[in-house]
């Protein structure tokens, strides 16, 4: 059967594609696509969101929600996603949003599920998860899985110490590390193993598909070469975390225990994340550490190019 999900995302060039990911795979039941600001601002994060799931033909309730993070405004990454969040790639003006708040909408459905039956993927700032779960933490036992891509137990990507999503909101993602859930994540230790190379590209460009494909891959041309693969590369982060729910044998996973740092300061957003259990302490995550690279980009072909 299905899994009945929620997507709650900042899109984002790689928000786009793990949400026609998302959408082009049967084993995903998507009932709800919750919105904050992150890559850019609200405006735009919500606009590509409805651009993307309008482009796929779904009819899916995409709900606005956080603007800042619990503390501090976020801070975008538009070097990265470009002014607009799509690295200039347009797309068709979307469905309007569903009216409401993400935290409530988020609430309602995990209120009207039964115990251990949704799963709750995060791949932006967790902040619109942790308003509701800090307003109803019952609702904890409504979630099978919780999926994050956030986080690194190397260096971070925003700043020495941090990864962009954790960084722009760390005490959102304490709420949900203290859940008492055991949390999937794909940090960027895992994501930087879906290395996109020009090679890469052009042997995804030999697969035909629908315009959801063809959006795909000129976002695909669009990103930038990373300085952290020496411009031969860059990460493509948060399809992986969707990868991870429907098919967990392209990964290696292991138990882990781990706490972000909220302090001011330059380790604001580090993830310490115990992989040897050095500190003796209960395992919080399902670390995803290795990743079948070849078999994830067939996947990502196989789902995306059939779309409309």
């Amino acid at each position: 059967m299905p899994r009945t999900t929620i997507i709650d995302c900042d899109p984002g060039t790689d928000d786009a594609i793990a949400l026609w990911l998302a959408l082009g795979s049967p084993e995903l039941d998507v009932k709800l696509i919750t919105v904050a600001g992150g890559n850019v601002g609200l405006d735009r994060t919500t606009a590509n969101a409805r651009a993307v799931v309008g482009l796929a033909g779904k009819a899916v309730p995409i709900v606005a929600g956080a603007e800042r993070s619990l503390m501090a405004p976020f801070r975008a990454e538009t070097a990265v996603h470009g002014n607009d969040g799509l690295g200039g790639v347009m797309l068709p003006e979307g469905p309007p949003l569903a009216p409401g708040i993400a935290a409530d909408a988020i609430r309602d459905l995990l209120r009207a599920s039964p115990p251990a039956s949704v799963t709750v993927i995060g791949l932006g700032p967790v902040t619109n998860l942790a308003l509701a779960f800090a307003a109803e933490p019952a609702l904890v036992d409504r979630v099978q899985d919780l999926v994050l891509m956030s986080g690194a137990w190397s260096e971070g990507n925003i700043t020495p110490a941090a990864e962009f999503n954790a960084w722009n909101d760390p005490e959102a993602l304490a709420i949900l590390l203290n859940l008492g859930l055991k949390v999937a994540i794909a940090t960027l230790d895992l994501t930087f193993q879906a290395r996109v190379t020009p090679a890469v590209i052009e042997a995804l460009a030999a697969r035909e598909g629908g315009a959801c494909w063809r959006a795909a891959l000129a976002i695909l041309r669009a990103l930038p070469m990373s300085r952290r693969m020496n411009g031969q590369g860059f990460p493509l982060h948060d399809p992986c975390a969707i990868a991870w729910v429907i098919a967990p044998h392209l990964f290696g996973v292991k138990d882990a225990a781990a706490e972000v740092d909220c302090t001011p300061g330059p380790s604001r957003g580090r993830t310490v994340i115990d992989r040897w259990n050095r500190l003796g302490r209960p395992a919080n995550l399902a670390l995803m550490e290795t990743l079948d690279a070849p078999r994830f980009f067939d996947l990502l072909a196989a789902r995306i190019a059939p779309l409309p």
